[in-house]
């Protein structure tokens, strides 16, 4: 079962919700306890004291439960909020349809989703931004027992539940929260011996978003993680990855990990 799922339903009331859908993509024995149906289902929940997620408000898709399935889709319709960890190999997918139905939504995402074009290009337009948690600052994943736990983030809890937490994972939403305006503290000044020229592009790179200039009006290169950062009234995002010649952004011949293009703002 969902642990999203999980969270919606014990807090139903307190988060004065209305109906919780939950859509499974074929089978789930939570559900059915059983593993000859390979059909999708859903269930809905709207608040019912003695529901029992078993027999109540279970109901089976006619075919199985894919996202972008018709009848999926209806469910998505009746949505306002969407609440998941999608599979990132069809994330760009997955957005645009809730782009295309105008939804609010909080899902999961790997880092590199941000440089996906048509991720980005939502970004830039300040459509959607990241949430609140990067990297390992996310809640850790239950992963199965064939599942390897490797690295320092990983445990099994009292449950035996085996858990590990990925540094790679971040939030993408369109709701709204405080902390996203606020004001990046920058410290450094410009120094033309300590910040590099690109090759290819009239701008200076910067390997750490705390080492972004506070006195510098030009176009600066800043890694992909500043946009866990990003205050849209401070900065603004220009572009991505590219040079003028529509290479990579080298300096010195080299090109650094994908950076995001940006400058300050006016007032800022």
């Amino acid at each position: 079962m969902s642990n999203f799922f999980k969270y919606f339903f014990v807090h139903f009331q307190e988060l004065g919700l209305k109906k919780l859908i939950s859509a499974c993509y074929v089978e789930s024995k939570i559900f059915s306890g059983s593993n000859q149906n390979s059909k999708g289902f859903y269930c809905e929940y709207e608040g019912k004291k003695d529901w029992q997620t078993t027999i109540d408000g279970l109901k089976f898709f006619k075919g199985d439960g894919d996202f972008r399935s018709k009848e999926s889709i209806q469910l998505l319709k009746e949505a306002d909020v969407v609440v998941t960890n999608p599979p990132f190999s069809l994330f760009r997918e997955f957005v645009a349809q809730l782009i295309e139905h105008s939804k609010k939504f909080l899902i999961i995402g790997n880092i590199n989703a941000i440089t996906y074009k048509n991720i980005f290009t939502l970004i830039k337009n300040n459509k959607v931004w990241l949430g609140m948690h990067l990297g390992r600052g996310i809640s850790s994943f239950i992963v199965p027992r064939h599942y390897e736990l490797y690295g320092t983030e990983t445990k099994i809890d009292s449950l035996g539940n085996r858990l590990i937490s990925p540094n790679n994972c971040l939030w993408l939403t369109n709701l709204d929260y405080k902390k996203r305006h606020e004001i990046l503290p920058l410290t450094k000044k410009y120094d033309k011996n300590k910040y590099e020229l690109y090759d290819n592009f009239d701008g200076i790179n910067v390997n750490r978003t705390i080492d972004i200039p506070l006195d510098y009006r030009g176009s600066m290169g800043v890694p992909i993680t500043f946009l866990h950062k990003f205050n849209p009234k401070q900065f603004e995002i220009i572009g991505f990855r590219k040079g003028n010649d529509g290479k990579d952004l080298s300096v010195n011949g080299k090109c650094p990990y994908f950076r995001v293009l940006i400058r300050h703002k006016k007032d800022y």
